[in-house]
């Protein structure tokens, strides 16, 4: 049953992906933590090897063939990812799991505020 319930967490997280360019912390890691009973840091660590390699690559081809792509942004972002990644788990690993987790979703609550009544 696994099986069906991470394939299904990858199709949805593929979907939004490509819809709202969201994915791994947004969709998997939450799924794999409440269906699957993942640990934080087994989530965590997951989500990423998943994502790891080129999985948006033909979203991002759609995007690029529709004119909605800024080539020069998206290696400076990349860039910035493959450092940002690295200190990112190395800042997290240090946490216990239950502040990783309350972090995780402050940090969830105010990007939620931000959409609903920012500009």
């Amino acid at each position: 049953m696994d099986y069906v319930y991470l394939l299904a967490i990858g199709l949805v997280a593929g979907i939004l992906g490509g819809m709202f360019g969201i994915g791994g912390g947004l969709v998997i890691v939450p799924a794999l933590i409440f269906l699957l009973k993942m640990k934080q840091f087994d989530a965590l660590g997951t989500s990423l090897a998943a994502l790891i390699p080129p999985v948006g690559l033909l979203g991002a081809f759609e995007y690029y063939q529709n004119g909605h792509m800024n080539m020069k942004y998206a290696i400076l972002l990349a860039a910035g990812l493959f450092i940002g990644f690295y200190f990112g788990a190395k800042i997290t690993l240090g946490l216990s799991p239950d502040t990783a987790r309350r972090a995780y979703a402050i940090f969830l609550v105010l990007v939620a505020a931000r959409m609903l009544w920012g500009k």
